[in-house]
């Protein structure tokens, strides 16, 4: 269960850390009030909790690229808002306060009027952050619903265990059975994206190819992804059905790291 506590540790301190660049962004914000109030609640500690707050134009970077990879594994259909209020809408013409987004804030972009009366300021970002936040913590709560299925966390970890296994056979010389073994977590793993995708699957057994197919007809993957895929498939082909030509090291190699590569990036 490496994963689980690994995933568990993770987002203690994604959530900690977004708690502190919130309050660091409305101290930016709006220094004069969130130090009053800082001083009502805190009493003496305040110049201490202030001081230490992070700089959220320095830190908010890093916690935003961590934040997503840990969101597309265990949350993925919220992916899309959660990058939605940091990246500018591609329809955007004029920024107003409902467009403005975080990498606005990064840029501490101001709009003015013809008056030269400042209409939209840095301070609109901070509900954007509120929500992406709130999404972290959506994380957090499935993980701890009784309802969250942690089966793709173990099976993450039997892949790992079993690529690394396929390591160990090319570097001792078994081609044919790496990329065999590679084969097989390429397969499982298709074959859960496509269950996760809610794709019905017309063959009863259906190999890489089907699944690969079927990604691709669903809009889940892309042509290159698919095209990257087939030739995984080729190449554990060759390893398991041919007979006639043997794998390279170099063949087997790619196999097995593009096999690591899927199961960590296509859920």
């Amino acid at each position: 269960m490496k994963n689980l506590d690994q995933y568990k540790g993770d987002l203690e301190r994604l959530i900690a850390t977004g708690d502190n660049l919130y309050n660091a962004m409305q101290y930016e914000c709006r220094p004069e009030g969130y130090r009053k109030a800082a001083r009502k609640e805190l009493g003496e500690k305040a110049t201490d909790f202030l001081r230490n707050l992070p700089s959220f134009s320095a830190e908010y970077q890093a916690w935003y690229s961590e934040a997503g990879a840990l969101i597309r594994q265990l949350l993925p259909n919220r992916l899309d808002d959660f990058s939605g209020y940091y990246e500018q809408p591609k329809t955007r013409k004029e920024v107003t306060y409902g467009s403005y987004r975080i990498s606005d804030y990064l840029l501490r972009l101001q709009v003015k009027n013809a008056l030269g009366e400042v209409t939209v300021d840095p301070s609109a970002a901070i509900p954007r952050f509120e929500q992406q936040l709130a999404i972290v913590k959506a994380v957090k709560n499935r993980f701890e619903s009784s309802l969250f299925d942690i089966r793709q966390l173990v099976q993450a970890d039997l892949f790992d265990s079993e690529l690394e296994a396929a390591k160990a056979l090319v570097k001792h010389g078994f081609l044919r059975a790496a990329g065999a073994v590679a084969g097989v977590v390429m397969e499982k793993h298709l074959a859960q994206v496509c269950d996760n995708h809610a794709i019905t699957m017309r063959k009863k057994r259906p190999t890489i190819g089907d699944f690969n197919n079927a990604l691709k007809d669903a809009d889940v993957i892309n042509t290159p992804q698919w095209r990257f895929n087939q030739h995984l498939g080729d190449i554990r082909n060759l390893c398991d059905h041919n007979k006639d030509a043997e794998p390279t090291e170099k063949q087997v190699n790619d196999l097995v790291d593009g096999v690591m590569e899927l199961t960590k990036m296509l859920f």
